[in-house]
């Protein structure tokens, strides 16, 4: 019987991708790209984001993403509209920018109504309530042209 001993870096190999595969690691992040006036109003936007939002940290943030806080908060600036945003939708209005609610898996979708470009903040259930985080991000959301009233 032969018996077989595996080298140290072989052992650290293993023990990091169980680790990786158990951790429950975020899904990668889309990042939108925008054009026109929707990317001139996106740069405002992530140009004067708050420190904080709905009571975490900002992470990080790019031309187009940002995040807050574990688990996520997620604001992209440049989304298409969503596939549920219908004219007869309700448009919740908090701080004078309009936002169009979804209820999803672990949290809320929150996406802008009436902006020259879309802008999608995705709150974690943890931080409820979740709308708190819209009133935080509303002055750097009013960045972003808008192009009719919420109806």
């Amino acid at each position: 019987m032969r018996i077989y001993h595996a080298s140290p870096v072989a052992t650290l190999l293993v023990v990091f991708l169980l680790t990786t595969a158990c951790s429950g690691q975020d899904e990668p992040i889309a990042h939108p790209s925008p054009s026109g006036p929707a990317a001139a109003g996106c740069r405002a936007v992530m140009a004067d984001l708050p420190q904080t939002v709905a009571g975490a940290t900002l992470n990080d943030h790019n031309t187009t993403v940002a995040t807050w806080g574990d688990p996520h908060i997620v604001l992209r600036c440049g989304v298409d509209k969503p596939a549920g945003l219908q004219p007869t939708s309700p448009c919740d209005v908090v701080n004078d920018v309009g936002w169009f609610s979804e209820q999803i898996d672990d949290g809320w979708r929150f996406t802008t109504i009436g902006r020259a470009g879309n802008i999608e903040v995705t709150v974690p259930t943890s931080y409820a309530p979740q709308a708190d985080a819209l009133v935080d991000l509303s002055a750097a959301i009013k960045k972003m042209p808008q192009v009719r009233a919420c109806q």
